[in-house]
C-alpha cells in the first residue's frame, strides 16, 4: 500500500498527493496526519493537490474530512495547487469544502495560515510601543 509523505516545514505539515487515492490510502492518510499534528502541535496542513488532473467526489470528501480532523486537533488546512478543471468538477459535483481555506500555492498557503494563526492570536500590524501600550507610529 502506498503512503502519502507528510513534511514538517516550521509549524506546517505539508501533505503533496502524487498519487491516486484509494479508499485505503485516504483512511492510512487521515489516521497519519491526525498522529502528525498532535505529535508535532503543528497548527497548519497544506494538502498540495497540484499532481491531481481530476477529483471526484470521494476525494473532495476525504479534503473536507481532513480538514474536520485538523480542525478539531487545532490546525488550519489550506489546499493548494487547484487545477481550474478541478475546481470546476467539484463545484459541478456540489461539493462545498467546508472548513478548507485554498491558495494558489504552497508559498500562499503558508502565508495564509501565518495570518490566520496571527488573528488568532491577537497579532496586529502595528508594534507597540512598550512603554504606554499603545501602537507605536512614525513621525
Amino acid at each position: 500500500m502506498e503512503r502519502v509523505p507528510i513534511l514538517k516545514i516550521g509549524d506546517i505539515l505539508l501533505v503533496s498527493i502524487q498519487i491516486d487515492m484509494s479508499d485505503q490510502t485516504a483512511v492510512t492518510l487521515q489516521e497519519d496526519l491526525a498522529e502528525r499534528i498532535v505529535a508535532t502541535g503543528c497548527h497548519g496542513v497544506i494538502i498540495d493537490i497540484t499532481a491531481l488532473d481530476i477529483v471526484d467526489s470521494f476525494v473532495g470528501r476525504m479534503l473536507s474530512t481532513i480538514a474536520s480532523i485538523s480542525k478539531v486537533l487545532d490546525a488550519e488546512t489550506v489546499v493548494v495547487g487547484m487545477r481550474p478543471a478541478v475546481a470546476i468538477t467539484l463545484v459541478e459535483l456540489g461539493l462545498s469544502l467546508n472548513g478548507i481555506r485554498t491558495a494558489l500555492n504552497v508559498e500562499r498557503g503558508m502565508e495564509l495560515i501565518a495570518a490566520t494563526r496571527d488573528d488568532d492570536l491577537g497579532y496586529d500590524d502595528e508594534p507597540e510601543d512598550a512603554e504606554s501600550g499603545t501602537a507605536a507610529t512614525s513621525p
